[in-house]
């Protein structure tokens, strides 16, 4: 056990599953920073990446040969650390922006952050119900959803659509923190989630364009 406490932090900072992670992170901070200045296309962007960088970190460390278990368990404990950031202060941050950060706005994002942060605790002790399946619905999947609902930004007012972000998002919390089995994608999934980043990241990227 003493042996563990010496190794040095850098040690786990050059592990490429973790620079994956930190990709994923650094794409959190960057919607953050979008989200905060109110440019919603580029933050979306941001998440989109973050749910990216996310699943390839995986699929990574499954695929590299050597690594030892506590390598393994630092890169767990550092995914869900930035899963907080990505899929539960992100979203709430674009809830509260979009809202003109009207106060009405925070509860919904207590309640986003919270749930996320159950959410994981809970899979962290428990973890799948089996090798396939989820208990609630995964947090990045949130996102997917949020991504594909701003598409339809343009036919909503502002404010109506800030209402039907924060229903959906608060009703995403709730499923998060369900019972109901959930599958697990993964495998050939992989291909669609690049398409759908890709796909979605130009769609976004030409407003963003168009805005100029």
């Amino acid at each position: 056990m003493n042996d563990q406490k010496q190794i040095s932090v850098y040690r786990f900072i050059k592990d490429l599953p973790n620079i994956c992670s930190l990709f994923g992170l650094l794409s959190a901070v960057v919607g953050i920073y979008f989200a905060i200045k109110g440019n919603f296309p580029a933050a979306i962007i941001g998440v989109l990446w973050a749910v990216l960088f996310d699943w390839y970190d995986g699929i990574i460390a499954r695929r590299m040969k050597g690594r030892t278990k506590v390598q393994g368990e630092f890169g767990a404990q550092l995914d869900s650390m930035i899963d907080i950031v990505s899929f539960g202060i992100l979203p709430a941050i674009i809830l509260i922006s979009y809202g003109n950060y009207n106060v009405w706005f925070l509860p919904g994002a207590f309640i986003i952050i919270a749930a996320s942060a159950i959410r994981l605790t809970y899979f962290n002790v428990y973890g799948l119900i089996d090798s396939k399946t989820y208990k609630g619905f995964p947090l990045d999947n949130n996102v997917l959803i949020l991504a594909l609902v701003f598409l339809f930004e343009g036919f909503f007012t502002s404010s109506t659509f800030s209402i039907l972000i924060y229903v959906l998002l608060i009703l995403l919390s709730a499923f998060n923190l369900s019972s109901v089995p959930t599958p697990k994608f993964g495998g050939k999934w992989v291909y669609a989630l690049v398409a759908y980043v890709i796909m979605m990241t130009i769609i976004f990227g030409w407003q963003l364009s168009s805005r100029g």
